[in-house]
């Protein structure tokens, strides 16, 4: 979606300097895991602990040396965040705990891998293997997995997201890894004709998932720098219809939607989840609605479904007050059905749906209309309100502001 950026104390000028020289820089940001011996675009990401079932069992040298070479076999780029944990584990493996100096702030690369290095701690060089054996293996199962998957029917015309339908299940898998699967004008309209096309075809059940590392990181907030002054009032409208009518999509789709949230979600993509009739989630998703901290308001009809499903002042946290939640805390708060383990989450989850996908078609698809038609004039005037509101914030001085300050941040970073 697009928006407009104007701010009452920063020149055009001023701005386009920043963020030009913002660009700049992060063209300069590389990063080399020694995956694949390829260099890939990243600026910092945190590093995030594994998640480890059962009693650790030691590895060998040799486990440790064939994991490594596996790295070669897969078939897709597993994104940044998942390097920095091959890297920081190999480090630890082969080194032990962090011992090098902390580099400065402005090196960028070296301090993601430092970050990721250090964050171990004292975990052991066998228990460092151990972990670094599981992931990869882990990794190439996955991989596997999705070269079996081209067998799917894929639907073409799409650019930001991937349509396609397999033993009844059709799949809409948000397609920007390198931006975290933000939301662009573009994927906004693509999701809306895919959910048109699952609409009308024979599959029994509909999924969204993201690739990469994320679910989805909410709206794609570059669009908001190249808006003229002059063109605010009326792109702030047409965002605003355009997001009232990305929304009603998921109030009226009329089969059962599930999404399969593989990694964190933010902004719409986390607000929608109330229209969802199952949310899945690794247990390495979170869930944020940073409305006020970026000037905005809530949207997705999260400001009538949210304190319905959580309780008032649960809700608020999240709403109001940014509130980051853990998947746990998501499932808890009834945000997410159920959690799994990461490790385990795509064959579980997947197991599950088709399952699902063999049960009768029209008893489902009849079923969850009942259910929803209770309340679908309802949720549509909220969907209505909160757009209409989000068209006034977008024209706000406040809102100009925090979207400055938020790209001040991350040039900081």
């Amino acid at each position: 979606m697009t928006h407009n950026l104007k701010t009452t104390f920063y020149t055009k000028s001023t701005l386009r300097l920043f963020f030009g020289g913002l660009a700049n820089c992060c063209r300069r940001c590389y990063i080399n895991t020694g995956l694949h011996d390829r260099t890939v675009q990243a600026v910092s990401f945190p590093f995030v602990q594994l998640h480890m079932t059962g009693a650790t069992m030691s590895v060998s040298q040799e486990d440790f040396e064939k994991a490594s070479a596996q790295l070669k076999l897969l078939k897709t780029d597993p994104g940044n965040e998942v390097k920095l944990k091959i890297y920081a584990l190999f480090k630890q493996a082969t080194e032990g705990p962090c011992s090098s100096a902390k580099p400065g702030m402005l090196d960028f690369v070296k301090k993601a891998k430092w970050d990721a290095w250090n964050s171990l701690g004292s975990l052991s060089k066998g228990d460092a293997r151990q972990k670094y054996v599981e992931l990869v293996s882990s990794l190439v199962s996955e991989s596997s997995s999705q070269v079996k998957d081209t067998t799917a029917e894929r639907k073409g015309g799409y650019e930001t997201i991937e349509l396609t339908t397999k033993d009844n299940i059709t799949k809409i898998m948000l397609n920007r890894p390198e931006k975290k699967n933000a939301i662009n004008e573009q994927m906004y309209k693509e999701i809306m004709q895919a959910l048109e096309e699952a609409a009308k075809d024979d599959s029994v059940i509909t999924v969204i998932t993201g690739s990469g590392d994320y679910y989805c990181s909410g709206n794609d907030l570059a669009g908001f720098i190249n808006i003229k002054p002059s063109e605010m009032e009326k792109m702030t409208k047409y965002g605003g219809s355009l997001l009232e009518d990305f929304v009603n999509h998921f109030i009226d789709f009329p089969k059962p939607l599930i999404a399969v949230v593989n990694g964190p979600a933010v902004g719409v993509s986390a607000t929608i989840l109330g229209l969802f009739d199952i949310v899945y989630a690794t247990d390495r998703a979170t869930f944020h609605t940073p409305f006020s901290e970026l000037g905005q308001s809530p949207e997705g009809c999260s400001s009538y479904l949210f304190p319905k499903m959580m309780g008032l002042g649960k809700a608020n946290e999240m709403l109001l007050f940014n509130k980051k939640l853990t998947a746990w805390e998501a499932c808890a708060r009834g945000l997410v059905t159920e959690v799994f383990p990461d490790q385990t989450f795509q064959k579980e989850v997947w197991r599950r749906l088709k399952t699902f996908a063999s049960y009768p078609r029209n008893s489902l698809a009849l079923s969850k209309q009942l259910i929803r038609n209770t309340e679908k004039e309802k949720l549509h005037a909220v969907n209505s309100q909160e757009s209409k509101l989000l068209c006034e914030r977008w024209q706000s001085d406040e809102f100009m502001n925090a979207i400055v300050s938020f790209f001040q941040k991350k040039a900081k970073l």
